[in-house]
């Protein structure tokens, strides 16, 4: 009985497509992508977009109406890539987990396709449970995150550990990356790569920074800079 559950529900001798077998397709293929949209939803903490949501329900009934129309005919094949290899897709990089996301939905379909419901309803819900288990155990999530520090000082502080005991104070990790002067020479500039812990107050260790610079100009950037931009 197992076995039946199954196997494929397309015959390797029956290349005739039935409108029960399209519907029973369509259908399934539908529950299949509005559980993985639902699953990208819930485990997305970055916000997501609605076309994109709307896209993975979409996405496998299509790939799963584009294989039962070739079925095993070859010509069919041969022609839709044809017809597929006059559009261009032109858009940058995507999120990797977007991408994962696109696949996986391909492959729900893929199996739809093929008759492979009982594989296509299993391999989905263990990887959408998967992907929910990743999510509440924040796997890959960093401990740490890196900013650019940039300080102003007068000439007359000693720039070499200026802020040594801010930075030890706080756990931060420093690397100084730029110097320069500033104000016909008055003041210097340091540019610093630092390191902390998502705990750190920064409001508490800028302040402490205030203090050793007379209250200069100071800014803390959330994102870092690029080596080849300092």
């Amino acid at each position: 009985m197992l076995e039946t559950l199954f196997s494929s529900t397309v015959s390797a001798s029956t290349t005739e497509l039935t409108l029960s077998g399209a519907l029973l397709t369509i259908l399934v293929s539908i529950i299949l992508g509005g559980i993985i949209s639902l699953t990208y939803m819930k485990t997305n903490q970055n916000g997501f977009s609605q076309s994109f949501t709307l896209t993975m329900v979409l996405l496998p009934v299509i790939v799963a109406i584009i294989i039962l129309l070739i079925g095993s005919n070859i010509a069919r094949a041969f022609s839709l890539a044809g017809a597929f290899s006059i559009i261009r897709f032109r858009s940058a990089p995507g999120d990797p987990k977007d991408i994962a996301y696109v696949l996986f939905t391909m492959a729900a379909g893929l199996a739809v396709g093929t008759g492979y419901f009982g594989y296509a309803v299993l391999f989905t819900l263990i990887l959408c449970l998967l992907m929910f288990l990743l999510n509440r155990f924040n796997f890959g999530t960093r401990k740490t995150m890196q900013r650019t520090l940039k300080v102003t000082i007068p000439e007359n502080l000693g720039y070499e550990e200026a802020f040594n005991e801010v930075f030890h104070k706080f756990g931060v990790q420093y690397d100084l990356k730029k110097i320069r002067t500033t104000e016909l020479g008055s003041l210097y500039e340091l540019i610093y790569l630092v390191t902390m812990k998502q705990e750190t107050n920064q409001k508490e260790f800028l302040d402490s920074i205030r203090c050793r610079n007379g209250n200069l100009d100071l800014s803390l950037t959330m994102s870092p800079t690029p080596a080849n931009e300092y």
